[in-house]
């Protein structure tokens, strides 16, 4: 994954809007911003409503949920209690394939902050929070864009900075929100709309959540009118999207391209080979096969004709020179371990769905072992975490289906097993180790900790992800170090 700190190079495809001035300046204060949007027009709540229904506006975070259609539900409850609501950009990401919120927040921030503006002015809101990465460059660059906008150009609502630890499910909209009331920024255990508010908003009000390129193409749709901004994209989906084109070993590119425009065309001008399958959508995302992938349009209906998802739009590639097998084992670890551990589907399902991944990969394992562990969670989460990887994990099945064969048969596609092509943070935390001088195989471990360590032929310990403890993993590892009767089994680093 890229420094925290390093911002992406941008390029465009069509016409520059959500990147426009960049090839102009680094960061577009407000007097750059200002020079390049022109000003900003004022819309009341209906012509706000109607604006955002004409251009279909939808979250660009994932999900793709129609913004006019929350923004209701949020005002309707605000009517009903009698409180005024809440405004959220989410700008953390929280997967290393994606960097585009972080990206415009960091080098078109007023952009951002125009979206939300208009929509606090129009909803009469109470409070507007922007959520950005702790130790990104929007940590920087959003605080000093919300102090260059004086009177009388200041936000309508009061406007604050809240930074989140840069993890998986700390950008799900529920752990944002818990986030800004002050709890861990996990997800909700059980549903609730946060348009509601209740339990799903901040301090208990309805609350308007989207991701920062949503509330970027608001403002954009306000400058441009319905027919302005429909003058690129589809019919049904107008406008521009912002993709995270990854290029291992390279740096990540953040490109602007009209909606539908076409993968294969995208990849081309990155310099990118779709080599043996390409992943868009992100890790929640789907695996296509090459020839699939580069004949699909980048839009919500083109890509899930194609059995993909659009999500947040960051696109990785398989190297032919990878085995695919391990790089997808090593993110299925990953994602296991990034879970928030609050209910049984990511506690044991996300776990053995990446050991079968990890024993298919040596050869002792079997794509039906990787598919039942891959079902466990499906559809039982207490978020959409477990559907998410295992869309994942299993689309990778089937577009890397000769490499599943070989290594099912032989044990191997002889292909090398780095683990190091598809993004993935640095490893970091403690780990469990076995100091084999004093083991003697009690087994008490794995009673003690169930969840991160089994037990081989001979009741010796198997740990069964080698990877940095999760936080939720922390209490059992604890307790099985204190109470190992060897004093064999330790934290490390």
């Amino acid at each position: 994954m890229t420094d925290a700190l390093t911002v992406p190079e941008v390029r465009r495809l069509g016409p520059a809007r959500l990147t426009a001035g960049m090839d102009r300046w680094d960061r577009l204060d407000l007097a750059a911003h200002r020079r390049t949007h022109g000003p900003l027009p004022g819309l009341d709540r209906a012509e706000l409503l109607a604006l955002a229904d004409r251009v279909d506006l939808r979250g660009r975070g994932g999900a793709g949920f129609p913004f006019a259609r929350k923004a209701r539900a949020a005002l309707a409850a605000a009517g009903r209690s009698g409180r005024a609501p809440v405004l959220v950009v989410n700008g953390t990401e929280g997967e290393p394939p994606s960097v585009k919120d972080a990206t415009l927040l960091a080098r078109a921030p007023h952009l951002v902050l125009d979206g939300v503006a208009l929509a606090a002015a129009a909803f009469n809101a109470v409070e507007v929070v922007i959520a950005v990465a702790s130790g990104s460059a929007a940590e920087v660059s959003v605080p000093a864009a919300i102090d260059e906008r004086l009177p009388p150009l200041s936000m309508p609502a009061p406007t604050r900075t809240l930074c989140l630890p840069e993890r998986f499910v700390s950008g799900e909209s529920s752990a944002v929100i818990r986030a800004v009331n002050g709890e861990a920024a996990l997800p909700l255990t059980r549903p609730a709309r946060a348009a509601e508010g209740g339990p799903g908003g901040v301090a208990g009000r309805p609350t308007l959540l989207s991701n920062a390129e949503t509330w970027a193409q608001l403002a954009l749709a306000a400058r441009l009118g319905p027919d302005g901004y429909a003058v690129v994209g589809t019919p049904d989906e107008p406008g521009t999207l912002l993709v995270t084109m990854n290029r291992a070993p390279s740096q990540p590119l953040v490109v602007e391209v009209p909606a539908g425009a076409s993968l294969g065309v995208l990849l081309d001008a990155c310099g990118v080979d779709p080599g043996a399958g390409v992943l868009v959508g992100g890790y929640h995302g789907a695996w296509l096969a090459p020839d699939t992938a580069t004949r699909t349009p980048l839009s919500r209906a083109g890509l899930s004709a194609a059995g993909g998802a659009l999500g947040a739009a960051s696109i990785v590639t398989m190297p032919n020179r990878a085995c695919a097998l391990a790089e997808v084992t090593a993110v299925a670890a990953w994602l296991a371990a990034e879970s928030a551990g609050q209910c049984g589907p990511c506690r044991r399902g996300l776990p053995e769905t990446a050991e079968a991944l990890r024993d298919l990969t040596r050869g002792i394992g079997s794509a039906d072992a990787v598919r039942r562990a891959a079902a466990i969670g499906r559809g039982r989460g207490a978020c959409a975490h477990p559907d998410g990887v295992a869309r994942f994990v299993l689309t990778a099945l089937t577009v890397f289906a000769q490499e599943v064969a070989a290594h099912e048969s032989t044990g191997s596609c002889g292909r090398p097993q780095t683990s190091a092509t598809l993004p993935l943070p640095h490893p970091a935390g403690e780990r469990l180790a076995v100091d084999w001088a004093r083991c003697s195989g009690h087994g008490l471990c794995a009673s003690l900790a169930p969840d991160l360590i089994a037990l081989d032929a001979h009741g010796f310990p198997v740990f069964r992800d080698e990877g940095p403890l999760a936080p939720w993993q922390r209490h059992q590892a604890d307790r099985a170090v204190a109470q190992c009767p060897a004093l064999a089994l330790r934290l490390g680093g």
